[in-house]
C-alpha cells in the first residue's frame, strides 16, 4: 500500500483543512444520519428478535417430540414386558403338569390360590386346563378346571372349539410347543354384553410323559391338553400406561397379523379427537405368534402453546429499542469525534507512516488485491515471510488451494468469501491452514480485496488428532466402540426409497487369554494389531471394522444383498483368522474366532438390540464348538433360551441385594411312618417375584450355572440357613438333619470348605445335624474334587449325602472310594417302581447296596400311601415328596 492510496481513503479530512492542514469548517448536520442509523437497528435489532423466537419455538417443538418419543418407546417397553410376565406365569403353569402325571383339580385349585395371579395381572379373567378328548364327535378341548371359579362357571365344559380364534392359538402352540397368543375374542363372561371382543388368550400345551416330541406328529400323539390364561384386553393395557404416558399420548392397539385385516384391540382415550399436530409414532410388534401394531398419538391435553414468560421475543424487543437509542447516541458522537480529531490533526498528520509501520509489525498477514485480475498489491512484513518475497508478483486467487475459492476470487461480486478456514500454498508447494477474512473497501475511488489471515495449522492438526483420538481405538487404530455404536444407529436410519438390510458381525477370538497368561500381554497387543489388518483386507471400503473391547471386534457389512451373501463374508473372515499363525519369540500360535451374526430389516430395530442378539449369537457359536460361525435366528430355540437364561443372570446379580431369594423348605420323614419319628427337611431355593410370586428354581437355576453364579447363589443359601438354624421349622432345635445342596462350581471353589466350618463355628451349629447333598452328575465329573470336599467336610462333623442316584451314568464301583452318609434315589424311578418292574428293581438294587456300605437310603418323589408301603417293605430309610408335604417358606420368614 502507498501513501497516495492511504490519502485517497480519506478524501473528506483533505476537504476541511487549509494550506496549513487546519480545519476550514465543520461537517454537514449529522441528525438525519443519527436517525436513519436508529431506524435501522431497531428494524435489524426487531429482525434478529424474531429471528430467535423462531428458533425457540422449533426448539420447544423437537425437545417436545423428543420426549413424545421416549414416552412411546417406554410405552412399548412396558407392553412387551406384560407379556413376557404373562408367559413366565403361565410356564409355572406347565411346570405343575410336567412335575406330576396326576395333576388333580385340588393341586390345582391350591397352585392358583398360592400362585395369586391377580395381584399382578388385575386384569386376568381366568386360568384353565382344557383337557383332549376324543370321541365320536371328533376330537374336543374340553375345559375341566378353571380358576377362579366364581364369575368363571360358564367356562367349565365350554369346548374351545366354540371360539375360533382361541382354537387357533391351541393348535399352533400345539404344534410349536410354543406359548401362542390369540386374536382377540369375545370372552364366554362378556357374552351378552355390548362393545368390541375383549379377550385374549395366552396357551401351552401339555404333552404325556416321556422325551420331548420332535415333531409335528409326536406333538399331535401325544398332547394331553392344553394350560391358558386368558385376560381382559381393555384392563391389561390401561394398567400397563404409565400416567406420564397416558397425560400425554393415546394408544391405539389393533391386531394386524393376517394379512389385509386390522382387528382392534386397545384404545386408551376413544372418541378423542387428535390435536393439530403431525406427531405420529407407530410400530409393529411381533408376541407369541400375533403381530400387533402399536400407533401413538398427541391427546388434546398435550396441545400446549409457546410458554411467553419463557419467550426470548419481548426481551428481544426491548433489546432492539436500545440498541437503536445507542447507535443514535454513537452516530451523534461522530460529529464531535470528528471535531476533536480535526483539533489533533497537527500532532498526527504523519499517521499514514505510522499505519504503515503498525500493519508491517502485525503477526497476521495483510495484504491488499485488485478486484479485477486479484494482482496483490501491498502485503506486509509477516505475509511475505510466510509466503514468499515475491508476493506482489502474484495474484490473491493462486494463494488458495481450493479451486471453488478461486472461482469466487474471480467472480464480479465477491461478498461470499466473508471468514472462512481455507488452505493457502507460497510458490514453493508449501500449504498451511489459516483463518481467513477477505472484504472489498474503497481506495481512491477504487475497488480493493483486503485480506486478513492467522496461520492455524497447529490448532487444525490438534482438533484433527483430538477427533481422531475420541473415534478410534489407540492400539489397533480401527474404530472404538463409541464411534462403531453411532455409525451403527446411523445404519438403522431408514430411507423409504432404498430396499436394504443391515448385517452386523461380532467377532470373539478363541482362547485369546492363553496368550496373555504365557506370553504376557505385550504379545496380546501384538496379536490384537496384526490380526486387525488381517481383517480389515478381508472387508470391503465402505465396510465399518472397530475393536469394540479386549478381544472382541465388530463387523458392519454395508452392501450385503442377502443372508447367504453375508454367510459367505463371515465364514471368508473366520477362515483368514483361522490359518494366521501369530509367532512371538521362541513360541508360534494358531488362532481362531467365533464369529456371531445377525441380519436384518433397518426398521424398528435398535442398535443396543442388535449387539445384543450378534452377541448371542457368536455365544452360540463358541458353545457349538468354537472357530465356527452362527447367524442369529428369532426361531432358533438354543438363541430364545439363551436371551432368557441372559436376562435371569442380569436378575439373579442383583437377587441377594435386593432381597429376592428365598429359602423354602421339605420335610424328609423316616420310615416305618406309624412310628412317630421326628422329621428331617431338605432346604430349597425360590425367587420371589416383583409381584411376591415365588418361582420355582428349574427356571433360574441354569442361567445361574452357565454364567458361574452358583458360588454366589450356595453362598447365601449356606449362611442363611446356619443363621436361622433353629428358626427353619416348628421343631426347630430338634431337628435332626437339615440339606442343604451344593453346585458343581461351588465344589470346584477351595474356599468353601473353610468358609462352611467358619459359619459352623460362628452360629453354633452342630455339625452332625447338617448335611451336605451332590448330585451324582456332580460327583462323576469331578470326582477327585469332590472326594477332597466331602473329605473335609466329614472331618468336619456335617453328613454328606449322593442326590439323584441313577439318573446319570450311574457306577456302583465309585461307590466304594466317595466319603458317603446317605445315597438318595432319583425321583424318576421312585415314582415309576409301582407300574415299571424296572423302576422296582433298581430301587431294590440301590436300597440293598447303599445298606451293604453302611449308607442311609432316602426316596424321593413320594407320590402315594401305596408307594410309602413298598418303600418300607424294600428296607428304605426316608422319603420324600408332595403327597407327604408341600414346600413351604422357612419359619423365620413368617416371623
Amino acid at each position: 500500500m502507498d501513501l497516495d492510496e492511504i490519502d485517497a481513503a480519506r478524501p473528506a479530512a483533505r476537504r476541511h483543512r487549509g494550506a496549513d492542514g487546519l480545519p476550514l469548517a465543520k461537517p454537514s448536520p449529522w441528525r438525519l444520519s443519527a436517525l436513519l442509523w436508529s431506524a435501522l437497528a431497531l428494524l435489524v435489532g426487531l429482525a434478529l428478535a424474531l429471528l430467535i423466537h423462531h428458533q425457540q419455538q422449533q426448539r420447544q417443538l423437537t425437545e417436545r417430540t423428543f420426549v413424545r418419543g421416549e414416552l412411546a418407546g417406554k410405552t412399548c417397553s412396558a407392553l412387551q414386558a406384560r407379556l413376557q410376565a404373562a408367559e413366565a406365569m403361565l410356564r409355572a403353569v406347565q411346570t405343575l403338569f410336567l412335575a406330576s402325571d396326576d395333576v388333580t383339580p385340588v393341586e390345582f385349585a391350591n397352585f392358583y390360590a398360592n400362585l395369586r395371579p391377580r395381584e399382578q395381572f388385575p386384569s386376568l379373567l381366568a386360568m384353565a386346563y382344557a383337557q383332549r378328548e376324543t370321541g365320536a364327535a371328533g376330537e374336543r378341548y374340553v375345559t375341566r378346571w378353571v380358576e377362579p371359579v366364581a364369575g368363571n362357571a360358564p367356562v367349565i365344559g365350554l369346548d374351545v372349539g366354540a371360539q375360533p380364534n382361541n382354537l387357533a392359538g391351541l393348535l399352533a402352540s400345539r404344534d410349536s410347543d410354543q406359548a401362542t397368543l390369540s386374536a382377540p375374542f369375545r370372552p364366554v363372561q362378556q357374552r351378552g354384553s355390548a362393545g368390541a371382543d375383549d379377550g385374549i388368550t395366552l396357551r401351552l400345551p401339555v404333552f404325556s410323559p416321556g422325551d420331548p416330541p420332535q415333531t409335528m406328529q409326536q406333538r399331535r400323539q401325544r398332547m394331553r391338553g392344553s394350560i391358558a390364561v386368558s385376560f381382559r384386553v381393555s384392563t391389561l393395557f390401561n394398567n400397563v400406561l404409565p400416567d406420564d404416558v397416558r397425560r400425554e399420548l393415546r394408544l391405539q392397539l389393533s391386531d394386524v397379523t393376517d394379512p389385509g385385516r386390522s382387528l382392534p384391540l386397545f384404545d386408551s382415550a376413544p372418541g378423542e379427537t387428535p390435536p393439530a399436530d403431525d406427531y405420529r409414532f407407530e410400530r409393529r410388534m411381533t408376541y407369541f405368534g400375533r403381530t400387533w401394531s402399536v400407533v401413538m398419538l398427541p391427546r388434546e391435553t398435550s396441545a400446549r402453546g409457546i410458554d411467553w414468560r419463557q419467550s426470548t421475543l419481548p426481551l428481544g424487543m426491548l433489546a432492539s429499542v436500545l440498541l437503536a437509542l445507542l447507535v443514535y447516541s454513537i452516530v451523534g458522537t461522530r460529529q464531535r469525534a470528528l471535531e476533536l480529531g480535526w483539533q489533533m490533526s497537527r500532532r498526527y498528520r504523519e499517521s499514514e507512516k505510522r499505519f504503515r509501520a503498525l500493519n508491517e509489525l502485525l503477526p497476521a498477514l495483510v495484504l491488499l488485491a485488485e478486484v479485477d485480475g486479484g494482482r496483490i498489491t501491498y502485503a506486509n512484513q509477516a505475509s511475505r515471510d510466510r509466503l514468499g518475497d515475491q508476493l506482489t508478483e502474484r495474484r490473491l486467487p493462486d494463494l488458495f488451494e481450493d479451486t471453488d475459492l478461486r472461482e469466487q476470487l474471480q467472480a464480479a461480486d465477491t461478498r461470499g468469501c466473508g471468514r472462512i478456514e481455507a488452505r493457502l500454498q507460497n510458490g514453493e508447494g508449501v500449504r498451511f491452514w489459516a483463518s481467513v477474512a477477505i472484504s472489498r473497501v474503497e481506495l481512491a475511488g477504487r475497488s480493493k480485496l483486503l485480506m486478513v489471515a492467522s496461520d492455524i495449522s497447529e490448532q487444525r492438526q490438534l482438533t484433527e488428532l483430538l477427533s481422531h483420538q475420541a473415534s478410534h481405538d489407540a492400539l489397533t487404530d480401527l474404530y472404538n466402540r463409541r464411534e462403531f455404536e453411532r455409525r451403527l444407529s446411523d445404519s438403522l436410519v431408514v430411507d423409504p426409497d432404498a430396499a436394504r438390510i443391515v448385517v452386523l458381525l461380532y467377532v470373539d477370538l478363541d482362547q485369546f487369554k492363553l496368550i496373555n497368561d504365557t506370553s504376557g500381554h505385550l504379545a496380546g497387543d501384538q496379536l490384537l494389531a496384526q490380526l486387525s489388518i488381517v481383517m480389515r483386507k478381508q472387508l470391503g471400503g465402505t465396510d465399518v471394522l472397530a475393536r469394540l473391547g479386549g478381544d472382541e471386534f465388530g463387523v458392519l457389512l454395508t452392501r450385503v444383498a442377502d443372508q447367504a451373501e453375508a454367510e459367505q463374508i463371515a465364514e471368508r473372515l473366520r477362515r483368514c483368522i483361522d490359518g494366521y499363525v501369530f509367532l512371538w519369540e521362541q513360541r508360534s500360535y494358531t488362532i481362531s474366532a467365533s464369529i456371531g451374526g445377525v441380519v436384518t430389516d433397518p426398521a424398528g430395530v435398535s442398535a443396543k438390540d442388535l449387539l445384543t442378539q450378534a452377541d448371542t449369537a457368536c455365544y452360540m457359536a463358541k458353545e457349538s464348538g468354537r472357530n465356527r460361525v452362527h447367524f442369529y435366528s428369532e426361531r432358533d430355540d438354543q438363541t430364545v433360551r439363551r436371551r432368557s437364561e441372559m436376562e435371569w443372570a442380569n436378575r439373579l446379580r442383583w437377587a441377594v441385594d435386593e432381597h429376592r431369594l428365598q429359602l423354602t423348605y421339605q420335610e424328609v420323614w423316616p420310615l416305618p411312618l406309624n412310628q412317630g419319628g421326628e422329621p428331617g427337611i431338605e432346604m430349597l431355593l425360590r425367587f420371589r417375584e416383583e409381584s411376591g410370586q415365588l418361582v420355582v428354581p428349574g427356571v433360574f437355576l441354569p442361567a445361574a450355572e452357565r454364567y458361574g453364579l452358583m458360588p454366589l447363589v450356595d453362598r447365601w443359601v449356606i449362611e442363611t440357613t446356619l443363621a436361622n438354624f433353629d428358626r427353619l421349622h416348628p421343631a426347630g432345635s430338634r431337628l435332626d438333619m437339615v440339606a442343604i445342596n451344593l453346585s458343581g462350581a461351588s465344589i470346584e471353589d477351595t474356599a468353601l470348605v473353610d468358609r462352611i466350618i467358619a459359619l459352623l463355628q460362628r452360629y453354633r451349629v452342630e455339625p452332625s445335624r447338617v448335611c451336605f447333598e451332590i448330585t451324582e452328575t456332580v460327583a462323576v465329573r469331578n470326582l477327585s474334587q469332590v472326594v477332597r470336599c466331602m473329605g473335609q467336610l466329614r472331618d468336619a462333623g456335617c453328613r454328606i449325602a449322593l442326590d439323584d442316584f441313577g439318573a446319570g451314568m450311574s457306577s456302583f464301583t465309585y461307590l466304594k472310594n466317595l466319603p458317603l452318609d446317605i445315597i438318595k434315589i432319583d425321583g424318576s424311578f421312585v415314582r415309576d417302581m409301582m407300574t415299571d418292574p424296572v423302576s422296582h428293581l433298581m430301587v431294590k438294587a440301590v436300597t440293598d447296596i447303599g445298606h451293604r456300605l453302611g449308607l442311609e437310603v432316602i426316596a424321593e418323589w413320594v407320590a402315594d400311601a401305596e408307594t410309602v408301603q413298598a418303600l418300607t417293605a424294600l428296607g428304605v430309610n426316608r422319603v420324600q415328596g408332595f403327597s407327604l408335604h408341600r414346600p413351604e417358606p422357612a419359619l423365620f420368614y413368617r416371623d
